[in-house]
């Protein structure tokens, strides 16, 4: 079934590079059972490796919700799932209407229930990968040799050296280009913010503006090497 999850390492994703930071949209690329991130209180994990070594229906949860938020599973003060008096037995229990899903005890007492399996993932940083950025940055690049203008949207807090990486994949040669606002070289180890490009979507929408009609645009100056000599 769709729950039943394969060893095989050739299902597993490509190694990646972790980001600082993760936009929404980040996150819901990675929803399936074989490329599974999800979120909660502010960090993102990849629990791919997780349902990678399970087999079991306990998997399916999970799964279903790969590529959302689930800071709803979870209680914000402990960080523990969620519980509440079962109207059944009137024990006290994890609450989860999704579903009981890995690492959580059965309902009743079952001898098949293991409790070796050490830290639960949901305590497990090893399954973090970075965090979910508090606010998208969208920007618009424009490569002045070509004239191609990509969209993007970024975290905030990262650097034009991040930014520069997520541009990579529209453009293998980024990083032979000067990176530029207003004709002002950028310094690349600061945000948009430290570099003077603010973020006005809230000015904007008070002053009754749609922000998309103002995204600030960067430019990209081809690194002629001949004209260095």
């Amino acid at each position: 079934g769709r729950c039943a999850m394969s060893t095989n390492p050739q299902d597993l994703p490509r190694p990646y590079a972790k980001k600082r930071f993760y936009t929404n949209d980040d996150l819901k690329k990675h929803n399936s059972g074989r490329d599974c991130w999800v979120a909660y209180f502010g960090k993102v994990y990849d629990l791919t490796p997780l349902l990678a070594n399970y087999n079991g229906e306990l998997a399916g949860p999970i799964i279903q919700a790969a590529g959302t938020d689930i800071s709803h599973w979870f209680d914000e003060a402990t960080r523990e799932p969620r519980t509440h008096i079962d109207p059944e037995t009137q024990i006290r229990c994890v609450y989860c209407p999704q579903g009981r899903y890995i690492h959580v005890p059965p309902r009743y007492p079952d001898s098949s229930w293991r409790t070796d399996f050490g830290t639960p993932w949901w305590r497990d940083r090893k399954y973090c990968i970075g965090d979910l950025t508090s606010k998208v940055r969208r920007i618009d690049v424009m490569n002045l040799l070509t004239r191609q203008v990509q969209a993007l949207s970024v975290p905030a807090e990262e650097t034009i050296d991040e930014i520069q990486d997520r541009y990579l994949a529209y453009n293998f040669h980024a990083k032979s280009y000067t990176w530029k606002r207003l004709g002002k070289p950028l310094d690349m180890t600061k945000t948009l913010a430290e570099n003077g490009v603010p973020d006005e979507d809230t000015e904007l929408d008070r002053l009754g503006i749609d922000p998309d009609d103002h995204v600030p645009v960067l430019h990209l100056y081809f690194n002629d090497d001949l004209t260095e000599a």
